[in-house]
């Protein structure tokens, strides 16, 4: 197969390690192992003494694959795959999709949710917000769907612009999914950041048949180096799947990432909820700032998540923008070309604890041009 160059991750790859501040991450800082350690029981810490660095079972270890069991509403470890989660969306996708089906995905989003569909050949088809505040409209959603629609690929709470769905929209995807046997891909992967006030939802395998959960340790739980994720299912075969097409790529998971996965999962408020009071402490100083230049940004702060898309009011590209503002101050933005989003906008990360002094040196830079 043939797939596009990631845009994204190669323009972190070109800034993300050799700037000196990073204004525009999606996760949050990274914990110390330390710290996790620290919060593991006598049991927990007697598994991770014990770790055997050899291959791991193919769908994940049993113990690991009960702790992610504990967040959503099946009971069987049978429902549970864990990989990385870039991993599984690759696979998700070349095991649902040919080329003669029809996809309808998010946008503004993740490039790998609608590039590998496009590197399969499959028709796709874009599911936009309103600009004027990101809400996305279920019945545009609905004028989307076609005979040969097989997946809707959906990502709440949003990457970039931090929007959510309510209970009733929800429940208003899944009612049309069903109504046309249509397959739900939903990335979860910044479950329980909530950061506004609007309700958590339920994981989507939790409330439909043919629905795939994804989330993982990267967001938030701030461990984005285990490189760990899981699909949770109800369709079990379509789990298989993903199994057998593990095999050709990374067979199994680390030994050591997986107890700490656990220990996690066992331990989740000890770290989302650090990172959700961060989210909001940043979330609240952003907002001052862009009010101060409300000529330059227009900010619609997040409902849940750790990011913001957010406008600039400028002459010229965000590209243009994030360029010269990563070679004058040393602060990395991502713009709205690596979402292959038209406008000019910048994704905001609100999950780094050096937050205020990246403002202020942005801030000096704003009064310089």
């Amino acid at each position: 197969m043939k797939i596009n160059d990631f845009k994204l991750e190669r323009y972190f790859a070109k800034h993300e390690f050799s700037a000196k501040y990073l204004l525009s991450s999606s996760d949050c800082d990274g914990y110390e192992m330390q710290y996790l350690l620290e919060l593991a029981t006598e049991t927990e810490l007697n598994l991770w003494k014990s770790i055997k660095l050899g291959y791991t079972e193919s769908e994940g270890n049993p113990l690991l694959r009960q702790s992610i069991l504990q967040h959503y509403h099946l009971s069987s470890i049978e429902n549970v795959m864990v990989a990385s989660p870039g991993e599984l969306n690759f696979i998700s996708m070349n095991t649902l999709l040919n080329p003669s089906d029809h996809v309808i995905a998010v946008s503004p989003c993740y490039q790998s949710l609608y590039e590998v569909v496009k590197s399969i050949n499959c028709e796709l088809s874009y599911w936009k917000p309103n600009p004027q505040n990101w809400v996305f409209d279920t019945s545009d959603l609905k004028s989307l769907i076609k005979s040969n629609t097989k997946l809707i690929i959906i990502n709440f709470p949003h990457n970039p612009t931090g929007t959510y769905l309510t209970t009733q929209q929800l429940n208003d995807i899944v009612e049309m999914a069903r109504a046309h046997n249509i397959y739900i891909f939903s990335d979860e992967m910044y479950r329980k950041l909530m950061v506004g006030n609007m309700p958590e939802l339920p994981a989507i395998c939790d409330i439909y048949e043919k629905g795939i959960s994804l989330w993982g340790t990267s967001k938030s739980f701030g461990l984005a180096g285990l490189r760990i994720g899981w699909l949770v299912s109800q369709d079990r075969d379509f789990l298989q799947k993903v199994v057998s097409f593990k095999d050709y790529l990374s067979i199994c998971n680390s030994a050591p990432s997986e107890i700490l996965s656990l220990i996690a999962l066992n331990h989740i408020h000890d770290l989302v909820t650090p990172n959700i009071e961060k989210i909001k402490a940043n979330v609240i100083l952003f907002n001052h700032f862009a009010t101060k230049y409300r000529e330059i940004f227009s900010f619609i702060p997040p409902q849940a998540g750790s990011t913001a898309f957010v406008k600039l009011n400028t002459k010229g590209s965000s590209l243009n923008f994030s360029n010269q503002l990563v070679a004058n101050t040393g602060i990395m933005t991502v713009p709205a070309e690596m979402f292959e989003y038209p406008g000019s906008y910048l994704r905001i990360g609100f999950g780094r604890r050096n937050f205020a002094e990246i403002l202020q040196i942005f801030d000096a830079y704003l009064k310089t041009i």
